[in-house]
């Protein structure tokens, strides 16, 4: 081994560029710039392929691995959007549901307190009646109902409203008067209004009133309302007693009677004994009237029919006065200030007067109640075809006319009688009151 040699080479010749080759001295070895103090030259790195890493299914243990690069569209950071989007719609969720279990509360809340008062105590301290007119609102009645004080003054509307709806009820309220008692709940006045609990009070017509004075009894009564255009025919209406309420119109009274006639009409005529010599329901009615006007105890009505109707089978007159009557004075009836019939006016020709006519008058000369219908079309079996008043209130009856003419000078003793006796009691009366002035 030469002087120049070294356990590593041989040593660089004095001169010799150290970019000749060989090996160098440790000591000449340079040192890294950090080494030095200086700061390491910065080079440019090349981007390096992130990792795409796959998933392997669950038998596989050894994780995930890179697979090589990520396609465009499998950005991280888009997978990150789209975790920060669902977290957002999982609060917008939670946001609504904690709004509608807040709504359910609040409505929950609403309807215990609406029902609650719907069913307490009401302020009425009295007895006290309420009109529903007809056509009335909604609003209006709640009105009437807090002047009143059958509801509470402050706030009632909307729950009465509710309430009312709720039940179903808002299209049944009904028109009428009805009783409302003390504390009566909104619940119970509703049931009162829409049930048609209206409070009735009946109206009576007596049989044998005409057409005339039945509508004169019907206008009068404040309880009905609307006008009645035009009487009746006479004989199309039943004299009963009816239930009205208030606020009813009297042209619905006035069907329901006509109704109740044209009912019970069919109902006898098609009951009607064998050989009566009456060719319609018509012809029945108007010898009910004469059979109505003639007798007012019920007992006497079949055998009165039954006079009538031998006299029709014979061909005789009626010759009955109210006839007379109604053909003279129509459906206003005789003056109250009138005695009986003069014998001017039993001459009189009318269509009416039975005296002068042979059958039946053209229509009915009142109407007639059920039971004289009934006696007409089923008289008492007789061979009488006369009758005059008994001056007890009812009738004589007899079968030839020298029974009747008999009957009549009875009857004529009893009413001079009385008249001797009425005239010697008004004089008494006189002398008492003259004998107390002295």
């Amino acid at each position: 081994m030469s002087d120049n040699d070294t356990p590593f080479g041989r040593q660089p010749r004095d001169g010799a560029s150290n970019e000749a080759g060989g090996y160098r001295p440790r000591s000449e070895y340079a040192l890294p710039p950090q080494a030095q103090g200086r700061p390491a030259p910065q080079t440019p790195e090349q981007p390096r392929p992130e990792p795409v890493y796959e998933y392997r299914d669950s038998v596989s243990r050894e994780g995930l691995e890179p697979v090589g690069e990520l396609p465009p569209t499998s950005d991280p950071r888009t997978k990150r959007r789209s975790r920060s989007a669902k977290s957002m719609t999982v609060r917008l969720f939670n946001f609504i549901m904690t709004l509608a279990i807040i709504g359910a509360l609040l409505f929950v809340g609403s309807v215990w307190y609406g029902k609650t008062q719907f069913e307490a105590r009401g302020p009425l301290e009295q007895d006290t009646t309420f009109e529903v007119p007809r056509g009335a609102t909604f609003a209006s009645i709640i009105t009437g109902l807090e002047q009143q004080n059958i509801i509470p003054q402050q706030g009632p509307l909307r729950v009465f409203l509710r309430g009312v709806q709720s039940s179903g009820k808002a299209s049944d309220l009904k028109a009428g008067e009805f009783a409302f008692n003390p504390g009566m709940s909104m619940r119970q006045v509703m049931m009162q209004l829409t049930e048609g609990r209206a409070i009735t009070r009946s109206v009576t017509f007596p049989e044998g009133w005409t057409s005339y004075r039945i509508v004169e009894r019907i206008i009068a009564d404040e309880r009905l309302t609307g006008d009645v255009l035009a009487v009746p025919a006479e004989g199309s209406l039943l004299p009963n007693t009816y239930a009205v309420q208030k606020g009813d119109t009297r042209d619905q009274l006035i069907v329901r009677m006509k109704d109740a006639q044209q009912k019970s009409l069919r109902e006898i005529w098609n009951s009607r004994a064998d050989g009566l010599p009456l060719k319609s329901p018509e012809e029945l009615v108007i010898l009910a009237s004469i059979v109505e006007k003639e007798t007012g105890i019920g007992s006497e009505r079949p055998h009165v029919a039954s006079v009538f109707i031998n006299r029709l089978n014979k061909g005789m007159r009626l010759q009955t006065d109210p006839t007379v009557i109604y053909g003279i004075w129509g459906g206003e009836g005789k003056p109250k200030d009138r005695g009986g019939l003069r014998r001017s006016e039993l001459d009189r020709q009318t269509p009416y007067n039975t005296y002068q006519i042979n059958g039946l008058p053209p229509t009915p000369i009142a109407n007639p109640g059920r039971a004289s219908m009934e006696a007409v079309a089923n008289p008492l079996q007789t061979d009488d075809f006369y009758f005059v008043a008994d001056g007890t209130g009812g009738h004589v009856f007899s079968k030839t006319l020298a029974e009747h003419n008999a009957n009549v000078k009875k009857w004529r003793a009893i009413e001079a009688q009385r008249k001797q006796d009425a005239e010697k009691a008004a004089s008494e009366d006189a002398d008492a009151d003259t004998s107390t002035a002295n």
